[in-house]
């Protein structure tokens, strides 16, 4: 199953940028990266987020923060790549707020 969500990521990422997903036991990040050049575009963390809220929404913020910076930066179309994780939890939450800003994966 891992394989064949890498060959769909990797066939679709020729058009669109990436938005790479990391999480630890304390914090969310995501990157949108260009995979054809290698490069990070823009980036959003929970680390940066102040308010004392539960996990879950403050992905839903990291996805908000980095879809608006995505869409400042003309970029409407992504691959979501999920990683080792579940698609589900933060890594949902992240993807949610995403959608809430206006990106299409």
């Amino acid at each position: 199953m891992k394989n064949e969500i890498k060959k769909i990521v990797k066939i679709d990422s020729n058009t669109r940028y990436r938005v790479s997903i990391f999480r630890s036991n304390k914090t969310m990040s995501a990157q949108i990266i260009d995979d054809a050049t290698g490069n990070t575009i823009t980036s959003a963390s929970s680390l940066k987020i102040k308010d004392k809220k539960n996990p879950s929404e403050i992905a839903t913020i990291v996805g908000e923060t980095l879809g608006k910076e995505a869409l400042a930066l003309k970029i409407e179309k992504i691959v979501f790549d999920r990683g080792k994780y579940r698609y589900h939890g933060r890594v949902k939450a992240i993807a949610e707020g995403l959608r809430k800003a206006g990106l299409i994966f």
